[in-house]
């Protein structure tokens, strides 16, 4: 894929410059996500959805399966990342609304690692030997990361888990599917790592990464914008018997007649008061009320999720994270 860009027509440099402000109403950021994501689909030869159960790539596949219904287009399959560490319930969330909406799920899963958490029943934390390890992983620690210990804990929020659970799985599988754009839900306000972001971003250095370009959709939305798309847009077009005009729950059991939360597309966990959604073992919920209604505006998105140092976020990007 050394030519990889020359079959392309699009711009690296939109969004540059820009921030959620620049799009001031819910109605001006869905049209530019419409945009972004029919270029996208017309663009690239191997398209994927990047989706991990969240609020933001579920957002980002809504607007993918739309643009495909409406201008006759395929939607691309789905890459899922497996990092062993999720929820029960995002897993099951995924697995139904993959079935719901007849979705090619491709689980990306680091299987070296997941063969060795099998085959010593490791829970996490748990230490693993770097010598247990296949040549691509041990590559990937002593002569990328430049990781010099003997072991690693068996944690998604360390700085060598999360390149071998995330980076690696997600590199592997672009590699092996011949991917040349995945469609993200990354947002400029969601973390400092990304606010230089661009709709269309080039990863074409193949000594880091297959070559492939993101494509992002939702850049432009901040946190508030995504959950008042949620309930005025996404769920009333989605959800059979829903009030064409939105409504917007104060709880699970606070849903219009005849619809219960699994109708919904919208993790249980958000409903539970979580706000970001991470690994099992290192995220808490931010408060008691659904995600949608704490203090978006005062209080961090990101608080309950413990990898959250900006300068790892930033070193992981370079080596291929989201």
């Amino acid at each position: 894929m050394a030519d990889f860009p020359d079959y392309l027509d699009v711009d690296y440099t939109d969004g540059e410059g820009e921030n959620p402000e620049d799009y001031p109403s819910v109605e001006h950021k869905i049209e530019k996500a419409i945009e972004v994501t029919k270029k996208g689909l017309e663009e690239y030869e191997n398209p994927v959805v990047m989706w991990t159960g969240g609020k933001d790539s579920t957002l980002t596949l809504y607007f993918v399966k739309e643009v495909a219904d409406r201008f006759d287009l395929e939607v691309p399959p789905v890459v899922f990342i497996d990092h062993f560490q999720h929820f029960e319930e995002l897993i099951d969330f995924a697995k139904h609304w993959a079935d719901e909406w007849d979705l090619d799920v491709i689980w990306a899963r680091n299987e070296d690692i997941g063969s060795i958490v099998d085959e010593r029943d490791l829970e996490p934390g748990d230490d693993i030997e770097i010598d247990e390890l296949s040549d691509h992983n041990q590559h990937h620690v002593r002569n990328i990361l430049e990781y010099e210990e003997d072991s690693f804990p068996f944690l998604l929020d360390t700085y060598v888990g999360n390149h071998l659970l995330k980076t690696v799985a997600l590199n592997d599988a672009i590699e092996e599917h011949d991917v040349d754009g995945i469609l993200s839900g990354v947002r400029w306000d969601e973390q400092e790592a990304r606010a230089d972001e661009t709709f269309f971003s080039p990863r074409h250095d193949p000594d880091i990464y297959p070559p492939h370009d993101r494509i992002q959709p939702i850049l432009h939305f901040d946190e508030r914008a995504v959950w008042d798309t949620f309930w005025h847009f996404t769920i009333p077009d989605v959800v059979e018997g829903y009030p064409e005009e939105g409504y917007v729950p104060e709880s699970d059991t606070d849903l219009p007649e005849g619809i219960e939360q699994e109708d919904i597309p919208v993790s249980p966990k958000y409903f539970a008061g979580f706000r970001s959604l991470g690994s099992e073992v290192s995220t808490d919920k931010s408060a008691e009320e659904p995600a949608w209604l704490q203090d978006l505006d005062n209080t961090t998105e990101r608080a309950g999720r413990a990898q959250d140092k900006e300068d790892l976020m930033e070193r992981l990007r370079d080596l291929g994270y989201m």
